[in-house]
């Protein structure tokens, strides 16, 4: 362990909780926290990856680690979840979990639509309210929420997705301001693709693009120095080129880039 890492666990607390830890960039978060010496809690709906992650962290790293199979879209498993963990020292939260869909909204499914906003904005803002209340209290902590390049403006054919990753970075820019006096980090980061289940899911193709492990570790690095990141040379090479637009023509760039993205015409 180098001193960078121990110095972060001594900043932030023992503990981590990531979510969305049975593939992707929650799976990577969870390893190179693990790698880094942080007790772990993970959390995800896939009961067997999650337990058997735990206990690979464990047998390699001589952390403890604890698996939380719950779908984050029920409050109630939501809120079991934060009465059984309270007593820990939790001073990192990794909001990883989160699913997209694709197509004109108006021919998506309305449930889906729906169990995505549950997902990506109530649950994470449920869970980030009372980890931030405990880190406050304790004067330190880190808190991660996974934005994304379409959150600075509207995106067509992703026209939902897009508006949750809106919301997602502009709490984690507002609640940076609040919370820091506190001593606790609230970042945003903001990849462009990212080579995970994601595109499976949410009915994408994804040609260039960054790896979870990239975005992992370029998020540890950046949180308590940043409020935004983007992993990837993607996202930094479309920011560069959609900075200069006024925001309609960032929408008509978007409407091009998901155009070649998403699968159904």
């Amino acid at each position: 362990m180098t001193d960078w890492q121990t110095k972060l666990i001594k900043k932030f607390g023992p503990w981590a909780v990531v979510t969305g830890a049975s593939d992707g960039i929650g799976m990577a978060f969870a390893k190179l926290l693990a790698e880094m010496g942080f007790n772990l809690i993970l959390i995800a709906r896939r009961e067997a990856i999650i337990v058997k992650l735990a206990e690979d962290l464990v047998g390699a790293h001589q952390i403890s680690a604890q698996a939380y199979p719950i779908d984050l879209s029920d409050s109630s498993s939501v809120e079991r979840l934060l009465r059984e963990t309270k007593s820990k020292d939790i001073g990192l939260l990794v909001a990883a979990a989160g699913f997209g869909t694709s197509g004109p909204f108006i021919e998506n499914e309305i449930a889906a639509e729906l169990n995505m906003v549950d997902v990506n904005c109530r649950a994470l803002a449920q869970m980030t309210h009372h980890f931030a209340k405990s880190m406050v209290e304790r004067k330190r902590g880190g808190i991660i929420l996974m934005s994304s390049l379409v959150a600075f403006q509207g995106v067509p054919r992703s026209a939902n997705y897009a508006a949750t990753k809106a919301y997602v970075q502009s709490l984690a820019e507002g609640l940076n301001a609040e919370l820091k006096p506190n001593g606790v980090s609230v970042l945003a980061v903001a990849p462009g693709p990212v080579r995970t289940g994601f595109a499976f899911r949410a009915n994408m193709k994804m040609g260039a693009s960054a790896t979870a492990e990239e975005v992992a570790k370029a998020s540890m690095k950046a949180l308590g120095r940043r409020t935004t990141v983007r992993p990837g040379m993607l996202a930094k090479s479309l920011e560069l080129a959609l900075k200069p637009l006024p925001r309609m023509g960032r929408v008509m760039v978007m409407a091009k880039i998901m155009a070649g993205m998403t699968q159904r015409t």
